[in-house]
């Protein structure tokens, strides 16, 4: 538990379930709602979804002013939590090695 006290580690554990949701509403829920008839699939997905988002953006924007990152990071960050992997892009390649050991 240890990663999630530092700004970086929280931005990172969010990003991973931030991105797995997002995944999960594309490819499962929007799916059942639309062959399936199935909409709660996609309200309860949805709502986790928003709130992981939130939780997400309040993340970069705290690891941003901590670590005084530029603002192009931080625009970077948050386009990359709107695109399908995004978060996992930007863990790979931007935040994995930022972190402290």
């Amino acid at each position: 538990m240890r990663w999630i006290k530092t700004s970086i580690g929280r931005l990172r554990v969010i990003g991973f379930w931030e991105g797995v949701s997002f995944l999960v509403l594309l490819g499962i829920a929007m799916p059942l709602k639309y062959l399936a008839d199935r909409p709660e699939a996609v309200r309860i997905v949805g709502m986790a979804h928003g709130v992981l988002f939130i939780l997400y953006v309040w993340a970069a924007v705290q690891a941003t002013l901590e670590h005084n990152w530029s603002w192009r990071r931080l625009v970077v960050l948050v386009i990359a939590a709107c695109l399908p992997a995004g978060p996992f892009v930007v863990d790979a390649k931007i935040l994995r090695g930022l972190e402290p050991r």
